[in-house]
């Protein structure tokens, strides 16, 4: 048995733990920890920045993805270590957050990590880092606020910060601008006196076109046909029924049995049944709508009814997109049929059914309110289409964030080099050894732009230095993907801009994460 999982008194050995338990404490938990922090860190290094490589990830059940989306490949890593799955959830509150920036808060955090190892082999104790950590994030979120623009945020300005967010994620350096204005144009639709209602935005893949070909949609986009061949295929000017039932032969909630002891009585039951079906269809049809979305199922005898009448019906059709039906028609969910009343029934400009490929899509485009509009992404592949989806609804997020959280920073790494300018200007006035905690959070914002080098094909050393040199002159200075390798120069002669959100988020997420695991110096694991 471990010697950690008992104490003596009295001379005696006194057992408090499960034989079984594993324990691991001091510096070895701690360097466990870290250590387990500063792997899943690097794993996602790489893919920093427009030339990042990308992670081709497969499951145990053959599944692939290829992305160099930091939160998605942190989620489809098997990853079992309780401190690296802190790392994991550090990226995951980035990307509920803000959106974006979550290989930025991952690599913050692993290289905060590993400052704070050096410090406690230096013998610096861990609250000291603690303390010093907290007091320089601090001060990194106002190095932040004073690199936001006073620029207003027009649309061109919003179209540089979505394509700073997609470029390197495979959408292409011609297609991302294209990409960008489709993204500021869904988000100034959303746009609302509330604020950007983001759901009212949906991400919609198809294969079949190249990215070239995505366009925006105002209005829904579901993946449904008619239940019945005869229906019309497209309608104009349609008035809109939205129905939570099943539309079938109702069922008794208690067991019984019939006995039909003629034809007569079998026939009437038949009758009745049959009745019942043609009632909802009659209802309906009284109603005055010509498209119906039904969340359960519709039976092949009323769906032939309503072909008959000329109505549409879709019927076991998704909350979600029943929902974004009902925020871009104005119609109102109803429990039955008959409960359908004209102030439930929405209207859109066109509902029609399109073929691509061998899938049935709906479009339900110029709604009453029009509330909802559709991003509909095109790719060659269903890997394209998967990554397309991952970079629009990024660059959605971080537009919205631009806009809703406090403005836009230069990007390409010179926020970075001046927030650790900053903070290291401030070590002088802290006292103690607080100080060496705090220079070492300075150190480890070097990390971003020195990767985002590193990742250009740049020596990461000498453009550091250079980004340093460019930033005391010009007080601003970035890495510039250009060509084959990099340049370092102003990023917002570039246009590369992000959102100021994404910076205060990774600062704050990385900061906790690390402290919290350069706190922890014992781990008891049972059995």
């Amino acid at each position: 048995m471990s010697q950690s999982g008992q104490r003596r008194m009295g001379g005696q050995p006194l057992f408090i733990l499960d034989e079984d338990t594993q324990r691991t404490h001091g510096k070895d938990a701690q360097s466990s920890n870290i250590a387990a922090g500063k792997a899943v860190s690097e794993s996602v290094r790489t893919t920093l920045g427009p030339r990042g490589m990308d992670k081709m990830l497969v499951s145990d059940s053959g599944d692939v993805v290829i992305t160099n989306d930091g939160a998605t490949i942190l989620q489809e890593m098997d990853i079992e270590h309780p401190a690296a799955q802190m790392i994991v959830e550090v990226a995951q509150t980035q990307e509920d957050e803000v959106g974006d920036g979550t290989t930025t808060a991952s690599v913050l955090t692993g290289q905060l990590l590993a400052k704070a190892e050096d410090l406690l082999d230096d013998d610096v104790h861990a609250t000291t880092i603690v303390e010093g950590y907290s007091q320089a994030a601090e001060l990194a979120q106002e190095a932040i606020d004073e690199e936001v623009l006073d620029d207003e945020l027009d649309d061109e300005i919003l179209e540089k910060v979505a394509e700073s967010s997609m470029t390197g994620k495979g959408t292409g350096d011609v297609a991302a601008h294209a990409l960008a204005e489709t993204v500021v144009e869904a988000v100034r639709h959303a746009d609302s006196d509330d604020g950007i209602v983001r759901d009212n935005i949906v991400v919609r893949t198809q294969t079949g076109s190249s990215s070239s070909a995505t366009d925006l949609i105002e209005g829904v986009v579901i993946e449904e046909e008619p239940v019945h061949e005869n229906m019309p295929r497209s309608v104009q000017n349609a008035a809109i029924g939205v129905v939570d039932a099943d539309l079938e032969v109702r069922e008794s909630n208690i067991d019984a049995e019939y006995n039909v002891s003629s034809v007569d009585q079998l026939n009437a039951a038949i009758e009745a049944e049959e009745s019942e079906l043609q009632g909802y269809a009659e209802e309906l049809v009284d109603t005055g709508v010509d498209v119906v979305f039904v969340t359960g199922d519709v039976d092949d005898r009323v769906a032939a009814h309503l072909a008959k009448a000329g109505v549409v019906a879709f019927d076991s059709v998704g909350d979600d997109d029943v929902q974004a039906i009902v925020n871009a028609t104005d119609a109102n969910r109803v429990g039955s049929v008959d409960t359908l009343e004209d102030e439930d029934i929405g209207a859109a400009d066109d509902v029609s059914v399109e073929k691509y490929g061998d899938d049935d899509l709906t479009f339900v485009t110029g709604g009453a309110t029009a509330e909802s509009v559709t991003v509909f992404a095109r790719g060659g592949t269903e890997h394209v289409t998967d990554e397309l989806e991952r970079a629009l609804n990024d660059a959605l997020d971080v537009v919205t964030a631009a806009l809703d959280k406090g403005g836009v920073v230069p990007g390409a790494g010179a926020t970075e080099i001046a927030v650790a300018d900053y903070v290291r200007s401030e070590t002088a006035g802290i006292e103690g050894r607080k100080q060496l905690a705090v220079e070492a959070f300075a150190d480890a914002l070097d990390v971003l732009p020195r990767t985002l080098a590193e990742n250009t094909g740049m020596d990461p050393i000498d453009a550091l230095v250079d980004l340093r040199s460019l930033h005391e002159q010009e007080g601003r200075a970035g890495i510039i993907s250009e060509g084959q390798t990099g340049v370092i120069d102003d990023p917002i002669d570039y246009g590369v801009l992000d959102p100021a959100a994404v910076k205060r988020e990774a600062v704050e997420s990385a900061t906790e994460a690390a402290t919290m695991i350069a706190r922890i110096d014992d781990v008891i694991s049972a059995s």
